[in-house]
């Protein structure tokens, strides 16, 4: 992974709109967004009666949304480590349907707004029900009720980050001014990794941190991943992937470290399978390692992307692994036959930064760097999917726990937001009565 950070890497929105990322004292349309953030939420009805999605005010402009559009796909350069021939991978990729709507747009509030401090990590957004969403916004970490339509600060890492938990023999330290570079959030636990990593743990249900260390000292430090997850025993553990080419598993009761396991290239991204036996291994490669939980012993190696990954996801039936790659690619996997790829899907213009699947297995969600948010029917083969358009860095994407819900984080100094789509249900009686 590139050791580069940038708060601002892509410009959405340019000076040609008047909408760049400036300060927001030199947009030319303030919206008095400090004194009455609400009046900035865009809801499902002002959206179906013509009202853009991110509240941005095309009607002003010397742009249509849809040249802008246009211009953008045009003009926008996706960041590549090895500048690959995208002419087979493009013959490889589904041909997909993107027409179809899986979720319907609820809610855009300009309340909370994602920061990403390294343009390659975006796990930064994390849904624990339908109306609990966290996210890192600056140096805290928030919660947004979309019951109440308010946010709440969690924890607030620009000051000292002294742990509560003291235990003989627990390696734990107090941490100063910290990034935070990647997040998850299971059950009661959240668990954030920084930018000169640190790692922190906190539970839900009790102020402070549990638990915060500083995991290596290598001049590359970047904590690239975070994981919860429970082993064939059903105890929780959290998984930490490093720029220094590690990962280390903690208890997630104690915080011991269990075990470290050490790769030939920087670890970018980590996924367990739902069984807790096996970890995906993906990161400054073209290839991706299938790993023995317990041992690190790789078990497989998945040969196709031809750039660095930085996401996975594991559908929740344990046998099909999605990759995302800066080749701009996801690629789907049967581990039970790993030599070759199942399927390719394509993204527009960036690269795969983030995948999530829903609980239930029914769709995976696929997010690019920007602008662009696919969600496919796996059912179909994938080769049905709805595309959310919209402009801006993508922090984050989470489907709710009970896949009721998609949420999607903008990184943006004026139009940053979290949308809120609802899932669209049929009724299958009243769809053949008419």
């Amino acid at each position: 992974m590139a050791d580069f950070h940038n708060d601002d890497p892509y410009c959405a929105l340019d000076e040609e709109t008047q909408l760049q990322k400036g300060d927001e004292s030199d947009s030319d349309f303030e919206d008095d967004y400090e004194s009455s953030k609400s009046q900035n939420d865009t809801t499902a009805v002002e959206f179906r009666n013509g009202k853009d999605m991110q509240g941005i005010p095309w009607e002003r402009l010397s742009h249509t949304r849809d040249n802008y559009r246009e211009t953008r796909l045009k003009q926008y350069k996706n960041y590549e480590d090895l500048s690959p021939s995208h002419e087979m991978i493009d013959k490889e990729c589904l041909a997909v349907d993107k027409g179809k709507t899986f979720y319907d747009f609820q809610l855009n509030t300009r309340i909370v707004n994602s920061t990403i401090v390294h343009f390659q990590l975006r796990n930064l957004l994390w849904a624990t029900s339908k109306n609990d969403v966290y996210l890192v916004q600056n140096y805290s970490l928030m919660h947004w009720s979309a019951l109440s339509r308010k946010e709440k600060e969690v924890l607030n890492v620009a000051k000292p980050v002294v742990p509560t938990l003291k235990r003989p023999g627990l390696l734990t330290q107090s941490l100063s001014r910290v990034q935070i570079s990647s997040m998850v959030v299971k059950d009661n636990i959240m668990v954030a990794g920084g930018f000169q990593g640190e790692l922190i743990c906190k539970y839900l249900d009790h102020p402070g941190a549990a638990f915060c260390t500083k995991l290596t000292t290598h001049e590359n430090a970047i904590t690239n991943a975070v994981d919860i997850y429970c082993n064939p025993s059903g105890s929780m553990r959290i998984m930490a992937a490093n720029n220094d080419a590690q990962i280390r598993v903690f208890d997630a009761e104690c915080f011991a470290c269990l075990s470290q396991f050490g790769f030939d290239w920087s670890v970018n991204s980590t996924s367990v399978s739902p069984d807790g036996k096996l970890v995906a291994v993906l990161g400054d490669s073209v290839d991706c390692l299938i790993a023995d939980v317990q041992s690190g012993k790789v078990a497989a190696n998945l040969e196709g992307h031809v750039d660095y990954s930085f996401s996975s996801a594991w559908h929740p039936d344990g046998r099909i692994l999605a990759t995302g790659n800066q080749d701009t690619t996801c690629r789907l996997w049967d581990i039970r036959n790993p030599s070759r790829s199942l399927a390719v899907l394509k993204g527009n213009m960036g690269a795969i930064r983030g995948l999530k699947f829903t609980s239930d297995g029914q769709f995976l969600g696929m997010q690019e760097a920007a602008d662009f948010v696919h969600v496919f029917d796996v059912e179909s083969g994938y080769v049905k999917c709805q595309e959310i358009d919209l402009f801006g860095e993508i922090a984050g994407i989470s489907f709710s726990p009970d896949s009721e819900s998609l949420f999607v984080g903008i990184a943006d100094r004026t139009y940053g937001s979290l949308l809120e789509f609802n899932r669209k249900h049929y009724n299958p009686y009243l769809d053949s009565f008419y």
